[in-house]
């Protein structure tokens, strides 16, 4: 892969990426020639197939930098590890936690199997099958506070998990009860 450039944004889990064009060049390169007109550059193109006209001062932008990677940020960046304001994402079977939204398991799962599980078909599966938990958004649309559910694929958690969720203050959810009841800790 050449090199290209990617604007990145900060957000309260983790690092994006979007590919930056500040060329007719770039635009070529990465498909857009005719879909934007070079007087809008420079331009960051979205991953839905869209793209939104940059400026400096875009909210959580932090600098433009040239990769030849595909994904030109590590995991550690793309989804905090061991955030201490960890609240929603995975967590390993070793306690380490990967921070992302409410609505980016499915992207973090993806990042993770592409590092841990490289082979990994299903990456959600995969992780689930490794012992991972999910700890996801228990909201119900009715009560005014969001909460965390963990899901945990074998049924179990391991001892390392249960101190993080010890120390997330986790353990009285029911279903952490039934996890801890149901392990070999």
């Amino acid at each position: 892969m050449s090199m290209k450039k990617y604007a990145i944004y900060k957000t309260e889990t983790g690092y994006n990426y979007f590919i930056y064009c500040d060329t007719e060049q770039a635009l070529e390169e990465n498909g857009y020639a005719g879909r934007v007109d070079p007087e809008q550059l420079p331009v960051v193109l979205d991953r839905d197939n869209s793209f939104f006209r940059f400026t400096p001062n875009d909210y959580g932008f932090v600098e433009v930098i040239e990769s030849d990677k595909e994904i030109p940020l590590p995991l550690e960046m793309l989804y905090f590890k061991n955030d201490p304001n960890f609240k929603l994402g995975w967590m390993s079977p070793d306690g380490d936690t990967y921070s992302c939204d409410f609505t980016g398991h499915t992207k973090a799962a993806e990042q993770i199997a592409r590092k841990f599980y490289p082979d990994a078909k299903y990456p959600e599966r995969t992780l689930g099958r490794a012992g991972w938990l999910k700890i996801i958004d228990s909201w119900d649309g009715v009560r005014r506070q969001h909460g965390q559910f963990v899901y945990s694929f074998s049924g179990k958690i391991t001892s390392r998990q249960y101190n993080v969720l010890f120390d997330m203050g986790l353990l009285d959810n029911k279903e952490v009860k039934q996890l801890i009841a149901d392990s070999d800790l």
